[in-house]
C-alpha cells in the first residue's frame, strides 16, 4: 500500500482518471472545476509532472482570480512554477490589494512565501496610477511671466518658481 500524505484522495482519483484517460471527469469539465479543486490539481499536476493537466487548473484558475483566492493562488503559483497565472495574480492583487489584505488568504500567501510582498511592490510600482495627486511637467498650466520649455535658463515649473542653475 502507497500512502500519499499530501494529496487528497478525491484529488489523486481525478489525477489518475486524467493520467489514464487524457481529459478530466465530465462532471469536473470547463467551468465545473471549482476553484479549491484546481488549486489542487495544479499542485499534483505539477508534483506528478502532468503538463497538460497543469495547463488545464492554470487556465481555470486565471479565470477565476477574485479578492477571496488571489493570495492562495499567488502562493499556489509560486510553489509551482505557474508563471502565467502569477502573473494574472500579482496584476489582480496590485490593482485590488486594500481588499485582498484584509483576507486571511493574504496572511498565508507572506508567512509561505515572503517574497511575494517584494514583487507584489514592484509590480505596483511599475503601474502607472488611474488618478495621480500629483501633475506632471505637460500638465502644469503656464501663467504669465512663466518660462516656457526652451528656456534654458532654468527654473521649476511645477512650483512656478525661478531656480539657478548650478556653476560647476
Amino acid at each position: 500500500m502507497v500512502v500519499m500524505k499530501d494529496i487528497k484522495a478525491p484529488v489523486f482519483k481525478i489525477l489518475l482518471h486524467f493520467a489514464y484517460a487524457d481529459n478530466l471527469p465530465e462532471e469536473i469539465q470547463g467551468s465545473k472545476l471549482d476553484v479549491p479543486l484546481a488549486q489542487h490539481l495544479l499542485a499534483a499536476a505539477d508534483r506528478f509532472q502532468l503538463l497538460r493537466l497543469r495547463c488545464i487548473c492554470e487556465a481555470r484558475l486565471c479565470d477565476s482570480v477574485s479578492v477571496d483566492t488571489a493570495a492562495t493562488t499567488l502562493a499556489l503559483a509560486e510553489q509551482n512554477n505557474a508563471k502565467e497565472l502569477k502573473r494574472v495574480c500579482l496584476d489582480f492583487v496590485s490593482k485590488h490589494l486594500a481588499a485582498v489584505m484584509n483576507t486571511e488568504a493574504y496572511e498565508f500567501m507572506v508567512k509561505s512565501c515572503p517574497s511575494l510582498q517584494a514583487e507584489l511592490l514592484g509590480v505596483i510600482a511599475c503601474t502607472p496610477p488611474a488618478t495621480s495627486h500629483y501633475r506632471s511637467r505637460s500638465h502644469v498650466q503656464r501663467q504669465p511671466g512663466t518660462r516656457n520649455d526652451n528656456d534654458s535658463s532654468g527654473g521649476d515649473l511645477i512650483h512656478h518658481r525661478r531656480v539657478r542653475p548650478r556653476r560647476e
